[in-house]
């Protein structure tokens, strides 16, 4: 069974967005399995880096929109983006020095994370985004 499960209520109805937040999902999947497997710290490593990368990628595609349709609530959704690449880069600081490792707390935080800013911060703008004819 999958850490996280993706499903329609997770959906923002634009398409890009919902394969970036299919793919974070997959990534937080393959990263819970990796930790349950018992993987080296090599492979958690990658995985995780890979998964910070393509977080910024996908923020920066959110924020885009952001400013190219003018969505209000810019500023409070850009500083949740913020806050959360502080945390995992401050969690990837403590895991490359040896001081943490990836926990079942950690993989927790991500789904958390994730569905919360997905069913409720990413909701927010949906429904202007589609106004505007993004699907």
């Amino acid at each position: 069974m999958a850490f996280i499960e993706w499903t329609e209520a997770l959906s923002v109805k634009i398409a890009i967005i919902d394969r970036q937040h299919q793919k974070l999902v997959s990534m937080i999947n393959e990263l819970s399995d990796a930790m349950k497997q018992g993987k080296g710290k090599e492979t958690l490593g990658r995985i995780l880096n890979g998964l910070i990368a393509y977080t910024t990628t996908h923020f920066k595609t959110e924020e885009d929109y952001f400013q190219q349709y003018g969505y209000p609530e810019t500023d409070s959704h850009k500083r949740e983006h913020d806050a959360f690449v502080k945390k995992v880069s401050e969690f990837k600081a403590g895991f490359e020095s040896g001081k943490l490792s990836v926990t079942i707390e950690t993989m927790n935080f991500l789904r958390d994370w994730l569905k919360n800013h997905i069913l409720g911060t990413d909701q927010k703008y949906s429904q202007f985004l589609n106004e505007k004819g993004l699907k």
